[in-house]
């Protein structure tokens, strides 16, 4: 997993996206979970800007989230 944007930047891309897209990071985290199992991050990238037609940098941004988010599960 790469970092795709800085730390402060990936939180402000974050906080725009339910004001953008009209649905909370965590639904979007979800729709993410419950998707297909792609293993690239610029698979899943793709995936979701073509089947929700989002923007480029939010798709990365739920996408790098959801990656941050599955690998501390892990840790626990």
């Amino acid at each position: 997993m790469s970092q795709v944007f800085s730390e402060e930047t990936h939180r402000n891309m974050l906080a725009r996206i339910p004001h953008c897209t009209g649905r909370e990071v965590s639904d979007w985290l979800r729709t993410v979970d419950e998707g297909p199992a792609l293993f690239r991050f610029e698979e899943k990238v793709s995936w979701l800007r073509h089947e929700y037609d989002l923007a480029y940098g939010h798709a990365k941004a739920l996408i790098h989230e959801y990656d941050l988010r599955r690998a501390a599960r892990k840790l626990l």
